[in-house]
């Protein structure tokens, strides 16, 4: 992979290089196919990319499906991509994602605290953050239309039979670390699930022709 501008942290790129494509699996890869469609259909037509990735708390996986997006779409040199993530409610960030994050390179400040604290993730000197909190996928702060409901979680897309605004919807779902949660794995398996994310998300805007 050959990174482009601007550079992530050399952390990140560390985290990059052991990213392993060929360890998708090949039915996998049709998971993710519709979001490389989407995304690649925009790219033709100069038209903004815009990602809403929607988990049921958005805590956990949509936040680091919103991180790596982000930083993927920034590594690949695809232009005005915009992501975005939310919840069929609002809860916090969960800290053991922004801790995964950080020993994973991103460089992480809390810039409201309380207890829906909000996050300014970075993943480039020159780049701008990833704002972190917790918020329902319909909230003003996300798009309202033309834009993609990535359903990471099965509960959500279950819950969530119908996303107004949405130009189409795609369930890209993942296990949920949570079940690790005050366990002595907690640390290694949300690293594991950033891992898995970050990949396949890396692999997705691998795909995209410019």
């Amino acid at each position: 992979m050959t990174a482009t501008q601007p550079e992530v942290f050399s952390e990140i790129e560390k985290v990059i290089q052991n990213f392993k494509f060929e360890n998708i699996a090949e039915d996998r890869k049709l998971v993710l196919q519709p979001l490389v469609d989407f995304i690649q259909n925009k790219v033709n037509n100069n038209q903004e990319v815009r990602l809403n990735l929607i988990c049921t708390h958005n805590s956990r996986r949509s936040h680091l499906s919103q991180v790596w997006a982000q930083t993927a779409a920034a590594y690949y040199d695809v232009k005005n991509v915009f992501c975005y993530s939310g919840g069929t409610e609002a809860t916090a960030l969960f800290p053991m994602v922004a801790q995964t994050l950080t020993n994973q390179g991103f460089q992480i400040t809390i810039i409201e605290e309380g207890v829906n604290p909000v996050y300014s993730i970075k993943f480039s000197e020159n780049a701008h953050p990833v704002i972190g909190f917790s918020k329902t996928y319909d909230d003003s702060f996300n798009p309202q239309s033309q834009f993609a409901a990535i359903m990471t979680c099965s509960q959500a897309d279950e819950g969530c039979p119908f996303i107004a605004g949405a130009e189409k919807r795609i369930p890209i779902t993942f296990e949920d670390p949570k079940a690790f949660d005050n366990t002595p794995q907690q640390a290694e398996k949300y690293e594991e699930r950033s891992i898995q994310i970050g990949t396949e998300l890396f692999y997705v805007f691998s795909q995209i022709k410019k």
